[in-house]
């Protein structure tokens, strides 16, 4: 196995998590914002009211966009043990 495959396959794996992390992160940054806005406008100051609506935010996209992460991760994982008798030849 040469140094070129590791890092194309170390690629693969980063590009497909940051693909499968985006939706979460990015629904968990835009609660964050709209909370924070409005703790800003009405001088609310809870720690409580930062946390709970982004950790609901992040299991809805969960709920939502799981299956579609669920394929992604599987097909990455199956097109890499297909591969990997090619590739280590």
């Amino acid at each position: 196995m040469s140094g070129d495959l590791v890092i194309q396959l170390a690629q693969q794996a980063l590009m497909t998590v940051m693909l499968v992390a985006a939706p979460m992160l990015g629904l968990g940054l835009t609660v964050g914002l709209m909370v924070s806005v409005f703790q800003a406008t009405t001088s609310i100051n809870e720690q409580t009211l930062a946390f709970i609506p982004k950790i609901i935010a992040v299991f809805v996209a969960i709920l939502i966009f799981g299956p579609w992460m669920l394929k992604i991760m599987v097909g990455f994982v199956t097109e890499v043990f297909v591969n990997l008798p090619m590739r280590i030849s």
